[in-house]
């Protein structure tokens, strides 16, 4: 049976990639000390998990950078990393229902009334502009209220008190018309926030693009390739991952808004933009040695690098259906996810590329620009994708500009107020029908014998 919990998680990534696994047992303030460090390892070329066993001032530890590794996450799904969105695509398509259990290690322990108190859990201080400390990691569950059918994802969730927490939902996708329903009934959204979940169930999370009849928990289950495993909260009919670390029961208030932010957002950027709700918790359940997860806030690869994946699949999916040609599609972290996108084609004709431009910002409304290769070209390496924008385009003929399309609202460059903008397309495929260029090549047998050289000489690559 697949361990569907964090814990399982860490126990693989720890027997199988020792040292992609990092244990800090030097005290680390909760303000600052635990991004930054995600950060440090960034800059060194390094997205390792890390958990933080003395947090100041708190009994708690802290694991961070859980989704920060291709390599991890390709591991956690059985597949290669560069077919992460490949089997990402195919099973979410693949729907499991869930096993409900009866109960589950998160009920171990529980606070409610004057004991509930959120401040007492070690939540990060992520950046100096952030307004307060920041659950990250937290998927919030709710049900529709006219249908019935619940949703689970990332919202970011702000510390206000001792059991209430201000929220944005500025995606505008189900948790908000979620919300927006109950309260045009005059009634607060019974919701749950659960911290310290399997990757895997974060990647199923952010699917997007699904039948309105299908739960977010059966998508996780295609993942898995597995039932997934839940548990019924204690004060609702909402239910959560059975191997969670914590759960905080509540609800989002009716017509109740109170400022929320800035926050160090996925853009590099502090962001002001929020529709400022309100959640108050009622009960806090968790694991006796309960392990808070933190998500890495800012361009943190941590941050970004799942909803990159996901919408890789998503926009390779919509490709390939009319042009079978495409042979993969990036969009990379550094920058900032979703923002940009790289599509590799073998083309065959002309006007494919640009037909695959179209295609790509019709699917995914955050994605601003989209550059289109040759299969020659290796879409995760900016660098030469870069060499292929410089050497294979002309400005006046390659160049695609889309005024007045719906942008991201947590793009800076997007208008303030309809969040438009004009997007880019780059055709940097060799043009067809005639003689191009011929592209510099070093054969795969020549880079393994020099790469044996190398190594015998005591250069480890």
């Amino acid at each position: 049976m697949t361990d569907q919990s964090m814990r399982g998680f860490l126990d693989m990534v720890e027997r199988d990639f020792p040292d992609e696994f990092v244990r800090i047992r030097e005290p680390v303030r909760q303000e600052f000390d635990m991004t930054s460090m995600v950060f440090e390892f960034e800059k060194a070329g390094r997205t390792p998990v890390i958990q933080f066993e003395n947090v100041e001032g708190f009994d708690m530890k802290v694991v961070t950078n859980l989704a920060g590794n291709r390599t991890l996450l390709g591991a956690a799904l059985g597949v290669a990393p560069d077919a992460l969105p490949a089997a990402y695509r195919e099973r979410c398509q693949n729907y499991i229902p869930v096993e409900t259990l009866d109960t589950a290690p998160w009920q171990e322990v529980t606070f409610e009334g004057d004991e509930l108190d959120l401040t007492k859990l070690p939540i990060p201080l992520h950046f100096a502009v952030d307004a307060a400390p920041y659950i990250t990691a937290g998927q919030l569950s709710a049900r529709d209220p006219e249908t019935g059918i619940d949703t689970t994802g990332f919202h970011r969730l702000m510390l206000k008190g001792k059991n209430k927490l201000g929220l944005s939902l500025h995606s505008r996708r189900r948790m908000y018309e979620f919300h927006r329903r109950a309260e045009a009934r005059g009634e607060p959204l019974q919701a749950a926030i659960t911290l310290g979940i399997h990757p895997i169930h974060y990647m199923g999370s952010m699917a997007y693009h699904y039948p309105p009849g299908v739960r977010k928990l059966e998508i996780i289950g295609g993942l898995f390739g597995a039932p997934y495993r839940v548990a019924r909260c204690f004060d609702s009919d909402l239910e959560v991952p059975e191997g969670a670390e914590i759960v905080i029961e509540g609800e989002i208030l009716a017509n109740t808004h109170e400022p929320e932010g800035p926050f160090g957002e996925f853009t590099g950027y502090a962001s002001y933009r929020s529709t400022e709700n309100v959640f108050v918790a009622k009960r806090i359940s968790m694991r006796r040695d309960a392990i808070l997860h933190s998500v890495a806030s800012g361009t943190a690869a941590d941050h970004i690098l799942i909803s990159s994946i996901s919408r890789e699949a998503e926009i390779l999916n919509t490709l390939q259906r009319n042009l079978p040609n495409v042979t993969g599609v990036h969009v990379p972290v550094i920058t900032a996810g979703g923002l940009m996108a790289i599509v590799g084609m073998k083309k065959t004709a002309e006007g494919q590329a640009r037909q695959a431009i179209m295609a790509a910002l019709g699917t995914e409304f955050y994605c601003k620009c989209v550059v289109v290769v040759d299969d020659d070209v290796d879409i995760f390496n900016l660098s030469d994708v870069m060499w292929a924008v410089i050497t294979r385009t002309r400005a006046d003929k390659d160049f695609v500009f889309i005024p007045g399309a719906m942008g991201a609202i947590l793009d800076p460059t997007s208008d303030p107020e309809d969040h438009t903008l004009t997007k880019l397309g780059v055709d940097a495929t060799k043009p067809s029908g005639r003689d191009f260029a011929e592209r510099l090549t070093i054969a795969g047998g020549q880079r393994d014998r020099v790469r044996g050289i190398m190594e015998r000489a005591g250069f480890k690559l």
